[in-house]
Order: C-alpha cells, then sequence, then structure tokens
C-alpha cells in the first residue's frame, strides 16, 4: 500500500471502466444484447445512490492489539450524535490486516480476515471482537461517548485499542446516513450482515486505491482533510456494493439481482433516466427491446413489483427527496416525476409514503 497518487489515480480510472462491463448475454425473448447496467450518464444504482442522499458521517481507521473488541448499539442511538437529521445510518468495515468475528443479535459469529468487507446496513447493534464470548473494551453504553468524541473532532483518525498483545488487526470503519422512506430499493436487498471476502494475492484495484487515497490523505493533515475523507468513505462503500452486485448468483432474487439482469437491468435504466415520462408497459417493452411476457415476469420475480408499481414507487421517493430540500410547489414537483394531477399525485404519494406530500415536508423540515 505505498503506491504514489498518480499509480493509484491510474488504478481507479482502470478500474472503473472494468467494473462498467457486465453481462451481455441475450436471455429468450430479448430483441438484442443488453448491458445489465448501460455505460449512460444516469445508471439505477447511481441514481438510487443519489436519491437516497448518501452521506459520509463518521470515517476512522482502528489499530488493534490482542484481545480487542467492541459493542454498538442500534443505530438510532448514536444516529442524531453522528449526522443529525439523518434517516439511516449503515456501517462497513474493511479488514487491512489481521482477523476477528462479527456478529448481530440471533446470528453465529462470523469470522473475518485480511481483506474482508463487513457492512450492517439495517442499523442492527453488532459486534467485532478478537475472539468470539469475550467481554468487550468497548460497551454500546460506553461506544456513544466515542461517537461524541469523534464527531466533535477530539479523536484522530487512527484509532488505538486493544489489550496490547501479539495479535494486531488493522481495518477502516465507515459510518453513513441514508434515507430509507419512502422507497430505497437498494437497502431492503441486503442481508442484515454482508460479509464479502476478497481473495489474497490479487493485484491492486479500485477498493485498493481508495484506501490508499484516504490513508495518505489522513497522514497529509492538510486543510479540509475531514471532508475528503468522508467523501473518500462514500465512494468506498459505493465500490463495495458494486463487487456486491458481482458476485450475485443467476438463480438469486432482489433488486440487485435486476441490475445484473440483461432484460430487467434495460427496463430499470429506462425507468430510472425517464422517470416522468409518459410511461406503460407497452411502451416499456417497445424501448427496452424485450417481449411483454418476458419483462413483466422477470422483472417482478426479480424486483418484487410490476415494472410499473416499481415505477410509482421510485417516483414517489424522487418526489419525498424534492420535498425535503426545496420550496417548490407540491404540484410542479407531481409534474416533475411524472403527475399531471396534482391530485394524483397527493393521492399516489400518501398511499405510498404514508402521508400527504405536504406533512412531508414538514415533518422534514421541522416545522
Amino acid at each position: 500500500m505505498a503506491r504514489t497518487h498518480d499509480q493509484a489515480s491510474g488504478s481507479l480510472a482502470g478500474s472503473s471502466a472494468a467494473m462498467r462491463r457486465l453481462s451481455s448475454e441475450r436471455p429468450p425473448g430479448v430483441s438484442a444484447p443488453l448491458g445489465a447496467i448501460e455505460a449512460a450518464e444516469k445508471d439505477p444504482l447511481s441514481e438510487v445512490l443519489r436519491t437516497v442522499k448518501l452521506t459520509g458521517a463518521l470515517f476512522f481507521l482502528v489499530d488493534a492489539t490482542s484481545p480487542w473488541g467492541v459493542e454498538v448499539p442500534h443505530a438510532r442511538a448514536f444516529a442524531p450524535i453522528i449526522l443529525p437529521g439523518a434517516q439511516h445510518v449503515v456501517s462497513y468495515h474493511i479488514v487491512l490486516q489481521g482477523s476477528g468475528y462479527a456478529s448481530l443479535p440471533g446470528m453465529t459469529p462470523v469470522q473475518f480476515a485480511a481483506g474482508d468487507i463487513v457492512v450492517v446496513p439495517h442499523a442492527d447493534p453488532y459486534a467485532m471482537l478478537s475472539t468470539p464470548g469475550q467481554a468487550p473494551e468497548m460497551t454500546p453504553e460506553t461506544s456513544l461517548g466515542f461517537f461524541r468524541d469523534m464527531a466533535a473532532g477530539k479523536l484522530p483518525f487512527v484509532i488505538q485499542e486493544g489489550g496490547g498483545g501479539p495479535e494486531r488487526a488493522r481495518f477502516v470503519c465507515g459510518f453513513l446516513g441514508c434515507d430509507v422512506r419512502p422507497f430505497n430499493p437498494l437497502l431492503g436487498m441486503l442481508p442484515r450482515l454482508l460479509h464479502m471476502k476478497r481473495p489474497s494475492g490479487t493485484p491492486d484495484d479500485l477498493l485498493d486505491g481508495l484506501i490508499d487515497l484516504t490513508l495518505t490523505e489522513a497522514r497529509a493533515r492538510n486543510p479540509g482533510s475531514e471532508s475528503i475523507r468522508l467523501g473518500l468513505s462514500e465512494l468506498i462503500f459505493i465500490e463495495v456494493i458494486r463487487r456486491y452486485v458481482a458476485t450475485r448468483g443467476a438463480d438469486e432474487t432482489g433488486w440487485l439481482a435486476g441490475l445484473r439482469d440483461p432484460a430487467v437491468g434495460r427496463a430499470l435504466t429506462l425507468l430510472h433516466e425517464h422517470p416522468a415520462d409518459d410511461w406503460t408497459l407497452d411502451e416499456l417493452v417497445k424501448r427496452a427491446g424485450v417481449s411483454r411476457s418476458v419483462l413483466a415476469d422477470r422483472f417482478t420475480h426479480l424486483v418484487g413489483y410490476p415494472p410499473m408499481q416499481y415505477l410509482m414507487r421510485w417516483r414517489v421517493q424522487l418526489a419525498a427527496r424534492q420535498l425535503a430540500d426545496g420550496t417548490k410547489k407540491i404540484a410542479a414537483i407531481g409534474r416533475d416525476v411524472g403527475y399531471q394531477s396534482e391530485a394524483a399525485f397527493s393521492r399516489t404519494f400518501k398511499r405510498i409514503a404514508g402521508v400527504s406530500p405536504a406533512a412531508w415536508r414538514s415533518r422534514r423540515s421541522g416545522s
């Protein structure tokens, strides 16, 4: 991990191009080879990450010696500390050295090793320990004080912990805020504990480059370093999710599996590129170049909703973001997401979000 900035930048560019290349196999009923996520200005994963307002909250490196351990409470306990106003907090950890165990309530501890990635997507309380069952050095109660000090800038980027034993573990920890309501198709499809293994001995790649840049920036201690590190933490998480997309099996279901399917991925791309268009299933079938039966069946099977129901939920999420972020009139927001009638927009929004657009805006603004 001793590369220069120029070397890292070259790695980033090359890996980014490689990750955009997904399957172009032609399933039955598809009239042309289609990539699951096209190299377009907009793609579904980017649009979801942007619209659910992914925001870096905390990012630091743990350098631990055995025995070491921490128990983290449910994210609703510390989210107001590290990112006030966030609907939800996701945490992730990338192991640089050593090993340990991660566990959630009701789950068997999972062993992780150098190169592995551990993500807690659903705000569950969790533990990371050098040995299963040991008493943690940091309890859920004391960890809240740690979050307060870290958020206040009272702690360094590198956190030393543990009992001083011979075994060492180093891992980066990222905490990110995002929206979950009214509709976050990505988050709902992730498991309670996402554990991804990275093969040892592989060449440096995009993730290594991002981590290198983060550690270099932390050592430099230049003005604005914290903002740069938080931005890098968002990029690291996005790359982790892209890797997760690439590892999904062909027989798995969910929104991420839909992205990898040529027919469904093309349809998702079209809906996310042009959410306000006057879509019908027939028009989507025509523009996606796939038969009606194939698209309807595959989309519903993989994504969990028929195409038009998915579009309705995504339009509501887009509208919710606009309602929270600005003062544009409700009727104008409705038109922006495809509803010419304010009444129709308000009915749909309330059915999905549980409250009217006006009530949503009021709650999000704190008024």
